[in-house]
């Protein structure tokens, strides 16, 4: 998975929950508080205006997610076919890339302006969130504390026993 996608995901998650709160006011009790979207300390207005954007962007996403999946399933039965012709294989590649191009552009837009609605503090916690969920979804990055092929990691690690 790419950064962007976890990204999107990421971001997705946090409209869904937010769009889930809205829909179902009869919870009683809050979040835990290491649900992110608590984290973020959202106020009700903030709240409102990221539903908006998620509604006003849904049939988009949609649009845009189905039509990369469907480019990808175009590349894998053009990559099935035999014999192999590899000007189509090229096209879909094209199609594809394009489509990830448009989700990209997308998504970028979509985090632009929930950004613009979050406080400075609120955009260090939304940082922050992302690299724990990097660090999880991708725990062989170099900057990961968790990864134990990071430099000096080895200052950590026994010296091998000798026979």
């Amino acid at each position: 998975m790419t950064f962007r996608t976890i990204s999107l995901a990421a971001l997705l998650l946090l409209g869904l929950a937010i769009s889930a709160t809205a829909q179902d006011q009869t919870m009683p009790a809050p979040p835990p508080p290491a649900d992110p979207i608590q984290q973020l300390n959202l106020t009700p207005e903030q709240r409102q205006q990221i539903r908006r954007f998620m509604a006003e962007t849904q049939q988009e996403r949609q649009n845009t997610n189905r039509r990369l999946r469907e480019a990808n399933e175009a590349l894998d039965r053009a990559l099935d076919t035999d014999p192999i012709d590899e000007n189509v294989i090229e096209q879909r590649i094209n199609d594809v890339a394009a489509a990830q191009a448009a989700q990209t552009r997308m998504r970028a837009h979509m985090e632009l302006r929930v950004r613009r609605l979050l406080s400075t503090e609120q955009l260090a916690t939304l940082r922050n969130l992302k690299l724990q969920i990097r660090d999880v979804m991708n725990p062989q990055r170099q900057n990961n504390p968790n990864n134990p092929r990071r430099p000096n990691a080895d200052a950590f690690r026994p010296a091998p026993r000798r026979p």
